[in-house]
C-alpha cells in the first residue's frame, strides 16, 4: 500500500556553449503514496533545486527527512518545493485526479487577495473515461493546469526547476492557464487513433517588465510585490491540435502518420503571430512514440 521513490539528481545550469564543462546543479526529491483504498490513492512529494560548487548538499542526501527543515538549517538558500497528489476510480470506468503543488505560501496573503508575487503555487486537475459512452476501446481525457507567476524560479538563477536551460515541469514555464482535451480509440486490435487539443492563455514578459512567466529570470527583478494574476502581463494565446493514427505491423513494430497545427498569437504590444504545421511518417520498433505537443 505504501510506494516511497527518492531522487538525487545532478542536472546542468547551461548549456553547450563549446569545448567546456558545463556548470552543475543538484536536486533531491522525495515521493510518498499510500493506496487508501481500492479506489483512492494519495501522495506527498517534496523537492529542493539548489546549487553549490560541483558537490552535492550533504544533508539533502537523508532518504526520509523533510527537505524544507534540511534547507532551512543550511540557512534557506534553495528553492523548496511540496505538494500533494491523488487519484480516484469510480466503477471501473472514470479516473479523477490531480495535485497541488507549492513553491511558496502565505496563507495571509493568499487571503488578501492583492495578487502577492510570492503566492507561487500550481494546480492540476483532471479526468479520465475509459470505454466511454460503452464504447469499447475509446477513451476520453480531460485536464486543467494553472501555474500562478514566478513559480518554479528563484533569487538564485541555479536555482531554478530546470535542466540544460530547459524547464522540468512544464514547456511554458508559469503564469498561465491550461486545458488539453484528449481522444483515444482503437476500433481494431492493430489499429490507434489518438485527437489531441491543448489551448493555453498566458502573460509573457517584455523587455521591460517581468510579469512572471520566464522562470530563468530571477524572481527578484520584479518590477513590483503585488498586483500579479495569473495571465497578466502581455497575454499570449496559443492553441496545438494533433491527430495520429498508427499501426502494427509487427510485433512491436509500428507505422505512424501524424499532423499537428500550432499558433500562438499574442495580440497586444508585440502584434506577433506564429503558426506551424508538422507532418511525420515513420517506423519505431520497441519505441514510444515522440509526441510534439508543446
Amino acid at each position: 500500500k505504501l510506494h516511497y521513490q527518492n531522487l538525487f539528481m545532478e542536472l546542468s545550469s547551461g548549456s553547450s556553449g563549446g569545448d567546456k564543462l558545463l556548470p552543475k546543479k543538484y536536486a533531491s526529491m522525495h515521493h510518498l503514496s499510500l493506496q487508501a483504498t481500492k479506489w483512492l490513492n494519495i501522495g506527498f512529494f517534496e523537492a529542493i533545486l539548489f546549487g553549490r560548487s560541483n558537490h552535492y548538499e550533504f544533508s539533502y542526501l537523508n532518504p526520509i527527512i523533510f527537505l524544507r527543515s534540511a534547507e532551512q538549517q543550511n540557512g534557506s538558500p534553495d528553492n523548496a518545493n511540496v505538494g500533494f497528489d491523488l487519484k480516484i476510480n469510480i466503477a471501473h470506468t472514470l479516473q479523477l485526479y490531480g495535485q497541488v503543488m507549492l513553491d511558496e505560501f502565505k496563507l495571509s496573503e493568499v487571503k488578501a487577495g492583492n495578487g502577492w508575487w510570492g503566492n507561487k503555487q500550481g494546480i492540476q486537475a483532471g479526468m479520465k473515461y475509459i470505454d466511454a459512452f460503452t464504447i469499447k476501446n475509446l477513451d476520453l481525457q480531460g485536464e486543467l493546469n494553472y501555474v500562478r507567476p514566478f513559480t518554479y524560479s528563484h533569487f538564485d538563477s541555479v536555482a531554478n526547476y530546470s535542466n540544460y536551460n530547459q524547464p522540468l515541469a512544464h514547456p511554458l514555464g508559469a503564469n498561465f492557464t491550461e486545458a488539453i482535451g484528449i481522444i483515444r480509440y482503437q476500433p481494431l486490435p492493430k489499429w490507434n487513433i489518438e485527437a489531441k487539443l491543448i489551448v493555453f492563455r498566458q502573460g509573457v514578459d517584455t523587455a521591460n517588465t517581468d510579469y512572471g512567466s520566464n522562470i530563468f529570470i530571477l524572481s527578484g527583478n520584479r518590477a513590483a510585490d503585488y498586483g500579479y494574476k495569473t495571465g497578466g502581463g502581455v497575454r499570449a494565446n496559443g492553441v496545438n491540435g494533433s491527430l495520429w493514427v498508427g499501426y502494427e505491423l509487427l510485433e512491436n513494430l509500428y507505422i505512424d502518420a501524424s499532423v499537428m497545427y500550432r499558433k500562438v498569437n499574442v495580440p497586444a504590444a508585440m502584434q506577433l503571430s506564429q503558426r506551424s504545421t508538422l507532418f511525420s511518417i515513420g517506423l519505431r520498433l520497441n519505441a514510444n512514440r515522440r509526441q510534439y505537443d508543446y
